[in-house]
């Protein structure tokens, strides 16, 4: 057989070999992007695996401890709420001492006030006067003494203090009474001189006035029939 004879069957031994090699040659992709799609999957499942153990508790102390550690903080809290009502109830008080007119500091000033301005008691004494509360044995001077009390539903306070001139010195005596209106309003007030103790310098005296007032305002008893 010649070589002209054999060459259509060359070509097309070799286009038959060159089909063969295209359709093959797609495979080994298809495995590699079927290998690499499936891997993301796993990962993805370990990751939410993982992600899910994160939500257990990791508190792992005895319940004993957790239930002494969690009463040490509720006395904690306690102590701090008490301090803040404590000083809350200490500025109620200073604010009342210092700015309302029904204080016995406040009443103590305007009494002093009203001694220092009586003519009698300026010459029985000699100005400039001064008060001051009780002394110690060690010559300390306290506190003006007040006394607040109850009486037949009204509320009454009475106070002493002392006064000193450049001559003389005196002590100061008052009690007020509380009104219907809310406001107090003197029963007394005098000075008592030390050099004549008998003969006061007398100030106010509506004692038998508000006596009076009060026993009219009180209801009669009845006779028993």
């Amino acid at each position: 057989m010649s070589l002209l004879a054999l060459r259509p069957l060359l070509v097309r031994q070799r286009s038959l070999s060159l089909s063969l090699l295209r359709y093959t040659r797609p495979l080994p992709s298809l495995v590699c992007r079927y290998s690499t799609g499936n891997a993301p999957n796993h990962s993805s499942k370990s990751l939410s695996a993982g992600s899910d153990r994160t939500d257990v508790s990791t508190d792992v102390r005895p319940i004993g401890e957790r239930v002494k550690e969690n009463t040490k903080t509720a006395s904690y809290m306690g102590v701090i709420l008490l301090g803040v009502g404590v000083t809350g109830m200490l500025f109620y008080v200073i604010f009342w001492e210092l700015f309302s007119s029904d204080s016995p500091n406040n009443i103590y000033s305007e009494a002093l006030e009203r001694v220092k301005e009586e003519p009698r008691v300026k010459d029985a004494l000699g100005a400039p006067i001064k008060g001051y509360g009780e002394e110690t044995r060690r010559g300390r001077r306290t506190r003006v003494a007040h006394t607040q009390y109850v009486k037949d539903g009204v509320e009454y306070i009475r106070m002493q203090f002392h006064v000193q001139g450049f001559r003389n010195r005196g002590t100061v005596h008052l009690e007020k009474r509380k009104t219907d209106a809310g406001g107090y309003e003197y029963r007394y007030l005098f000075v008592q001189l030390d050099y004549n103790p008998h003969s006061p310098i007398i100030l106010e005296d509506n004692r038998l006035q508000q006596d009076a007032m009060r026993s009219a305002a009180s209801p009669m008893p009845q006779p028993f029939l």
